[in-house]
């Protein structure tokens, strides 16, 4: 067998299969359009305010919307035939992120999102001639500049065709793969392949002989490749997408991002049964149940059903370096209470692929947290030092230890990779994976604890911006179910499942290794010092609302009804800009034009809310002599400056026992004070010097530190 020729023949055949997926298409290119959105994208319904609109009209607009509705009629030529929407934009092969984004309706419900790697929408598998359908497309432009010109089709698709193309891409892709890597499976494997490219007869498409040559090298690869699964490692996979609360992009286009990636992974579960599916961040289901309740219950009968995971543990991938250990915690609480109360799940792993570096602290509030489990990647970015494991034991700071592991999602090879390549970047992987031989071979070779198991983990389908798996993809993961001779065997599963496994199987082993203390990563460093006044803003404000609870405590007033709304707003502003770009700074600049007011609103609001809690609290003290109270919100005693606002002439002041206390008058009318040993959690009251004691109860200030 002369493997080269065998190579050229099976690509050829498979370029001329790819050629004949479409039968036919027609263009569809008159529509009525409307410039602007809905509020959260709801739909928006025909007016005399919309207008005629041409598609292939250049759209020159950025960070814009537009809609688009027309009717189509089942051509005669197309019915009894599986009929898909097809969309381009001309940017197909560009990052999705920023690129143009749409929801897509067709008879007025919403079926899934569009952009360049979700581009075909099904109609009907078995269209009808001269049935109407109504379509709508809310589209976004994206922010990359330049002319964007939308063109739609209708077009006819040969499922027959379109499975025998992925029958024979698989073992092609793996054939180059393997061709410098694993000549003798190299060879292997185009020799499984020859007989069904002998049987095929591509001389006459469409026709009865072609249909019959097709069934019959459906046969033969099936008996090859997709009969039975091979003894062979296993890549387990789980279907993601990584969506950025706020980037390139704001938080309220992320609002839009979530619709479009969740409508998209619903359609694909109705399609590919065995299609699993995860995402973390609560906050992205809360911004589908405020938008969208019945996309929303659909998520949850997908959660009931056991294919739609929800974990990770905190409320949004906060960042893990600039923010306070009681913020860490509330991300934990109300990521957790959202998804126990939402979908009556709890969460196991803490899932921050792309956070840039870990707090030592964190194993120990996983542990207290009852958080076994701790995901990232990002880790694996190291520009100097790669970590010699990517699953082990994780200590903190007390001692307390959580299982930690590193998907190993690469390619195996650059020059055919679609995304980072295992031979050129050893340390790099992604949370970005895309289902194909290379990649699959590449998480599997990249895995460096391969001695303690050969068991891996790939994260796939598109992200930071959304998006998702693919239908390609899942076509992929399909067969590679079986194990081509070479490449390792995908299964998908949930991230817990393949967690609870592997842990179950390691965690006792004399060469489990342990990584004590700090995750730092070698990389995106400016993260720590830029915009250093939005992470001013967190860290007063994280104080600020710190001390108002625990004030509220100390007064008894912790239920009060106003204090609680305060508290929920700021609380929620603050865990919202913790994101892991918004407090690192690494954001555009509206997302920091929306935080400057945040922050300030919530300032503003709980300055006010203290001092109405403080004056409370020191209103119910007892003070037989005019002074000041001071109170300590902290957990341990204190020596400390006081500002005392407000006072025209405030006497000299003096302790419980009689001892002069040191006070400054500022030009400003202010006065400094140093009050010592203030209880934690406790008060301290400052007299008037010289007044005799009395019964009569005499003005207090209150004050806290």
């Amino acid at each position: 067998m002369n493997l080269i020729f065998e190579l050229g023949r099976a690509q050829r055949v498979l370029e001329d299969l790819e050629r004949l997926i479409v039968v036919h298409k027609k263009e569809i290119s008159s529509y009525k359009s409307k410039e602007g959105k809905q509020q959260d994208g709801q739909f928006c319904l025909m007016d005399e305010t919309w207008e005629d609109y041409r598609m292939g009209t250049a759209w020159s607009q950025v960070d814009a919307h537009r809609w688009f509705r027309t009717t189509v009629t089942i051509p005669e030529s197309m019915g009894g035939h599986h009929v898909e929407f097809l969309i381009t934009t001309g940017r197909e092969g560009e990052w999705d992120a920023t690129n143009p984004q749409m929801l897509f309706y067709l008879d007025g419900e919403l079926m899934q999102g569009v952009d360049v790697n979700h581009r075909e929408v099904t109609i009907t598998k078995n269209a009808r001639a001269g049935e109407c359908h109504e379509i709508a497309v809310l589209a976004y432009s994206g922010t990359v500049k330049g002319d964007l010109v939308i063109h739609t089709y209708l077009q006819v698709v040969d499922d027959r065709v379109r499975h025998l193309y992925y029958d024979l891409l698989i073992p092609l892709q793996s054939a180059y793969v393997l061709k410098k890597a694993d000549e003798e499976n190299y060879r292997r494997v185009l020799q499984m392949m020859a007989p069904a490219l002998d049987a095929l007869d591509l001389r006459e498409a469409y026709s009865e002989r072609f249909y019959q040559s097709v069934e019959k090298a459906e046969e033969i690869l099936k008996k090859a490749f997709y009969s039975e699964e091979k003894e062979c490692p296993v890549v387990s996979a789980i279907g993601h997408t990584h969506i950025d609360i706020a980037w390139l992009w704001t938080v309220e286009q992320t609002r839009e991002k979530v619709l479009r990636s969740f409508s998209t992974v619903l359609r694909l579960m109705e399609q590919y049964p065995d299609y699993k599916f995860m995402s973390s961040q609560p906050i992205l289901y809360q911004f589908v149940k405020e938008q969208d309740p019945q996309m929303y219950e659909k998520i949850r009968e997908r959660i009931r059903e056991g294919r739609w995971e929800v974990d990770g543990a905190m409320w949004l991938e906060s960042d893990c370096n600039l923010t306070g250990g009681e913020s860490l915690i509330r991300q934990i609480l109300k990521g957790h209470r959202f998804f126990l109360e939402e979908f009556g799940k709890e969460s196991k792993s803490l899932w921050l692929p792309d956070v840039f570096g870990y707090s030592a602290a964190l194993p120990q509030i996983l542990k207290k947290s009852r958080i076994p489990y701790f995901m990232t990647t990002k880790i694996a970015w190291n520009q100097y030092n790669q970590l010699p494991n990517d699953t082990f034991l994780w200590k903190g700071i007390d001692g307390s230890e959580v299982f930690a592991f590193m998907p190993t999602t690469t390619d195996y090879d650059k020059d055919q990779g679609l995304n980072i390549s295992f031979s050129d970047t050893r340390n790099t992987t992604t949370y970005t994976g895309i289902v194909n031989p290379n990649m699959t071979l590449g998480t599997f070779k990249r895995f460096q604890n391969r001695d303690l198991t050969e068991d891996t983990l790939m994260l796939f389908g598109f992200g930071d911006g959304g998006g998702g798996p693919t239908k390609e993809m899942l076509e992929s993961a399909e067969r590679l179910k079986y194990g081509i001779p070479g490449i390792p065997k995908i299964r998908q599963e949930f991230e817990q499942d393949y967690f609870d496994r592997t842990y179950e199987k390691i965690h006792d082993l004399p060469d489990m290794p342990t990584w004590d203390g700090e995750l730092y990563f070698e990389y995106h460093r400016g993260t720590l010092t830029s915009m250093a006044k939005n992470k001013r803003n967190n860290r007063k404000n994280e104080i600020l609302y710190t001390q108002l609870e625990t004030a509220s405590c100390m007064a008894g007033m912790e239920q009060d009804k106003h204090l609680l709304e305060v508290l929920k707003r700021g609380w929620d502003i603050l865990l919202l800009n913790q994101f892991h770009d918004i407090v690192p700074g690494s954001c555009i600049k509206p997302v920091y034009e929306q935080t400057d007011r945040e922050y300030r609103e919530i300032e503003e609001t709980g300055k006010k809310e203290l001092d109405r809690i403080v004056s409370a609290a020191v209103g119910k003290l007892s003070m037989d002599r005019d002074g000041i109270v001071v109170m300590n919100t902290q957990g341990y005693e204190r020596d400390d400056v006081v500002t005392v606002y407000g006072e025209e002439a405030l006497p000299a002041l003096e302790d419980e026992q009689g001892r002069n206390v040191p006070l400054q008058r500022m030009a400003d009318g202010s006065y400094l004070l140093y009050a010592e040993h203030v209880p934690p959690l406790g008060y301290r009251k400052l007299y008037a010097a010289g007044q005799q004691k009395s019964e009569k109860k005499r003005k207090n200030l209150g004050r806290h530190l």
